[in-house]
């Protein structure tokens, strides 16, 4: 009897049940793939490289904006403090941003604070975050940067638009889920 070839590496193995001609699902762990749900392990696949290329994107284009060496939370608190121009409280930022670890943003905050870009008023027990100038002008610098690198590659048609807005709505729905599971994973 002979042996399938290995796969080539993301791509699922063909079983002996799958019809012939399918390639598979391209995905990370194959030994996750689920009968349940067997789209779920390529939309995590497609997840994992994608959160990586995002975080990639923002550091890149932070540093094009002027500010090297800031983490993807810097990227991300700096822009979620200067959302609205409104003040914002460190448990809030992470409610919003779905981080659990309060420490991880306090220092985000403190880093950013000391680079100039963010500056914190004592209200009692709470300190009310918001951007400086120079922070609103960082932001506005990588938005710039923003337009000119990222957006030419989006048609802006009402159709893509349409389509990418039914995505960021799954995977804010995904999102829950996800955090319902995580929360019944820590009671086992």
């Amino acid at each position: 009897m002979q042996k399938n070839p290995p796969a080539p590496a993301g791509r699922l193995a063909a079983d002996a049940d799958q019809p012939a001609g399918d390639v598979g699902r391209i995905v990370s762990s194959q030994h996750l793939v689920s009968e349940k749900s067997p789209d779920l392990s390529e939309f995590e696949f497609g997840l994992i490289i994608g959160s990586h290329a995002f975080g990639r994107w923002m550091i890149r284009c932070m540093a094009a904006a002027g500010v090297k060496d800031m983490t993807e939370t810097e990227v991300l608190v700096v822009h979620h403090v200067n959302h609205r121009a409104r003040e914002k409280k460190l448990a809030d930022i992470c409610f919003v941003l779905n981080i659990e670890d309060t420490h991880v943003v306090s220092y985000a905050l403190k880093k950013l604070a000391r680079l100039g870009l963010v500056s914190g008023a004592r209200r009692g027990k709470e300190v009310f975050w918001s951007t400086t100038d120079a922070g609103r002008a960082l932001c506005e610098r990588y938005r710039e940067v923003r337009e000119a690198c990222l957006m030419p590659g989006f048609s802006g048609d009402a159709d893509e638009n349409a389509h990418i807005g039914e995505l960021a709505r799954l995977l804010r729905t995904l999102s829950g889920r996800y955090d319902q599971a995580a929360r019944a994973a820590s009671s086992i």
